[in-house]
């Protein structure tokens, strides 16, 4: 019988480039336990805190009603779902979709807070005098870890712009690069290992010629959950695509790090919080 899949919400921040929009990744350190040297979006696993209604006290845009609707979900879930979405783009790339904007060395302070589990999220944006701003979201995917594998999860992915005045920054603990490209071309780029759901939605977005067209279409996009089967070495897609799980995962299998046998190789997670008993990242 399939392990029943955790939650998790990862976010795709867009920009837009001299040539045309870019997105966010960050690659994982090579020694990590799973998917080690991969690139990825920031995401996490959806805690039980993200559900807690107290956060409806510093929330703007859509309330948790309206994502229950769009994501197909009950109200507490999709409550947790944007709450995790905005909680992992501070963890894991120091920006935060809140309005008014935080000063720098608040908001740096209030990052470190969350990564060392000092205080909830809605405690910081309480402190910080903003709410959240559900707005800056737009709902594009759902990815579920295929049934063979016996941790799994179940994401959903979201589009974010950055506001001209922002900048991110990884977080020295889950990640060692970050690079700001074009979609098509980190889609194309084979020397950029990725599990599908990051190369795939990559190559979605590689369709839009500005920020604001990508986010447009997410308002209404039509989301179908895709659910892979692993199949040996590769994962086979819904529309019966082949990929082939990337090399840093299959030398991590051969070589017997920890994390790097069995199942976790398909798992469709990617990167998470450093904080104390946090997330491991979906993609």
């Amino acid at each position: 019988m399939a392990v029943a899949p955790h939650p998790a919400a990862t976010v795709v921040l867009l920009r837009d480039g001299r040539d045309g929009p870019e997105a966010y990744l960050q690659r994982r350190p090579a020694g990590m336990g799973f998917a080690g040297g991969l690139w990825v979006f920031p995401g996490g696993r959806v805690d039980e805190a993200d559900r807690d209604p107290v956060v409806d006290a510093r929330w703007s845009g859509p309330p948790p009603a309206a994502w229950a609707e769009r994501l197909g979900l009950p109200v507490d879930q999709a409550r947790g779902q944007v709450v995790a979405a905005c909680r992992e783009t501070l963890e894991e790339a120091g920006l935060l979709l809140a309005t008014p904007a935080a000063g720098a060395e608040e908001l740096a302070a209030a990052r470190d807070a969350l990564l060392a589990g000092a205080a909830d999220f809605a405690e910081l944006l309480a402190r910080l005098g903003v709410r959240l701003d559900s707005g800056r979201l737009r709902y594009w995917a759902w990815w579920v870890t295929p049934e063979q594998e016996p941790r799994r999860y179940d994401t959903r992915f979201f589009l974010a712009g950055l506001p001209g005045d922002a900048a991110v920054t990884a977080h020295p603990a889950e990640a060692e690069g970050e690079r700001w490209l074009p979609p098509g071309e980190a889609a194309a780029d084979q020397s950029l290992p990725m599990l599908p759901p990051t190369r795939y939605t990559l190559r979605d977005l590689a369709a839009f010629g500005s920020v604001d067209a990508a986010l447009a279409a997410g308002a209404d996009r039509r989301v179908e959950r895709i659910l892979p089967v692993l199949d040996g070495a590769e994962l086979v897609m819904p529309w019966r695509e082949r990929y082939p799980l990337p090399a840093p995962l299959l030398e991590a299998s051969e070589s017997g790090r920890p994390g790097g046998s069995g199942g976790d190789e398909a798992g469709l997670e990617t990167g998470g919080s450093g904080r104390p008993g946090g997330s491991g990242g979906t993609v």
